[in-house]
């Protein structure tokens, strides 16, 4: 796949009330691990991490690659699947976005390498009044209890119909990113 242009806003909610998001809507379950960016080497056209070969990339994903000092880099297993995601942020509500989804086998030998940070959830997608699709996120484990929503957007300034169950906004705080919150956990 190529890159994508990923512009999101992010909140918090407070759980103790209502959850509309649980209401007949879809819902996955998700265990992301942080990679160590560091560890992923380019052999021909070949991503690989410790010696295991994950997807072939095009001219266009090699050219990010090779020209980023970090991206976040992580494997969601999600239901039955693995997806391998790097992020790099352009902005504030933006970020460059490579993903393929992968071989489970390859994810898993992967993250038996070691103890990476990782985050468990359960992810709604909950539809708003504007057809807006807000993925609400309910962690787990560590997380319990925490709750964020987040929306895709098409540009950084489009209007949105804020749902009245949201809490502060978390936008460009990077220290409620998902991969800091997995990091904040493998330290305790």
């Amino acid at each position: 796949m190529a890159h994508s242009m990923e512009i999101e806003r992010r909140f918090f909610i407070d759980g103790r009330s209502q959850k509309p998001w649980r209401d007949g809507f879809k819902s996955s379950s998700i265990k992301q691990y942080y990679l160590d960016y560091e560890h992923f080497e380019i052999l021909g056209r070949d991503l690989i991490y410790h010696n295991i070969t994950l997807v072939g990339l095009s001219d266009e994903e090699l050219k990010i690659i090779s020209s980023s000092d970090s991206l976040t880099s992580r494997i969601r297993k999600v239901d039955q699947r693995a997806i391998l995601t790097m992020k790099g942020n352009v902005s504030r509500a933006s970020a460059i976005e490579l993903e393929w989804e992968i071989k489970t086998n390859n994810a898993d030998e992967v993250i038996n390498l070691k103890s990476f940070p990782y985050v468990e959830k359960t992810r709604y997608f909950w539809s708003g009044i504007d057809d807006l699709v807000w993925e609400v996120d309910e962690f787990e484990g560590g997380l319990a209890g925490l709750i964020l929503a987040e929306v895709e957007l098409s540009d950084e300034n489009q209007e949105v119909e804020l749902p009245e169950w949201l809490g502060m906004e978390l936008t460009g705080l990077s220290n409620w990113s998902n991969a800091a919150l997995a990091k904040t956990l493998s330290n305790n």
